[in-house]
């Protein structure tokens, strides 16, 4: 009779521990070349008026598709919904044509490097000051808006 080996799971690029940005954050755990694709963003799907929307927690953010519907990374998610948003990213969140959203490297990212994307955030409100305040940007970096919604040139 052959004899059992244990299968070593591969070391994957990412890893998921606390940020000094916000909370959880996804770090390289080895070097990713620019242009990388690094992890699809997964997660329930559904319409927006059946996503989560709590009044208490304005920053459950869901991720909407060019389809109409968004992704709820809360059931189903993977680490993906722990990268955290910077105005100075070094990846990009890009919908391909089969509604699926993959995280991708715009630069090299060395390996202990925090993975950022840019949320540019929609809200169905005029954003005032009061809405900057409510999703302030914690990034820090020199270029940094001040908020987690996108460009209002």
């Amino acid at each position: 009779m052959p004899k059992k080996t244990k299968t070593r799971k591969p070391v994957g690029q990412i890893d998921v521990r606390e940020s000094g940005v916000h909370g959880r954050g996804v770090y390289a755990r080895q070097f990713i070349p620019e242009g990388t694709r690094i992890i699809e963003y997964t997660g329930q799907r559904g319409s927006w008026e059946s996503a989560p929307n709590e009044e208490n927690n304005p920053h459950t953010f869901n991720f909407g598709l060019e389809s109409g519907e968004v992704i709820n990374p809360q059931i189903g998610g993977n680490d993906a919904r722990w990268i955290n948003h910077s105005c100075d990213p070094n990846c990009e969140a890009i919908e391909e044509d089969d509604d699926r959203i993959f995280i991708y490297a715009m630069r090299d990212i060395e390996a202990g490097q925090e993975l950022f994307y840019d949320y540019a955030l929609e809200i169905d409100e005029p954003i005032t000051e009061k809405s900057k305040k409510e999703f302030v940007c914690h990034c820090g970096s020199s270029n940094c808006r001040g908020t987690m919604l996108g460009r209002t040139n």
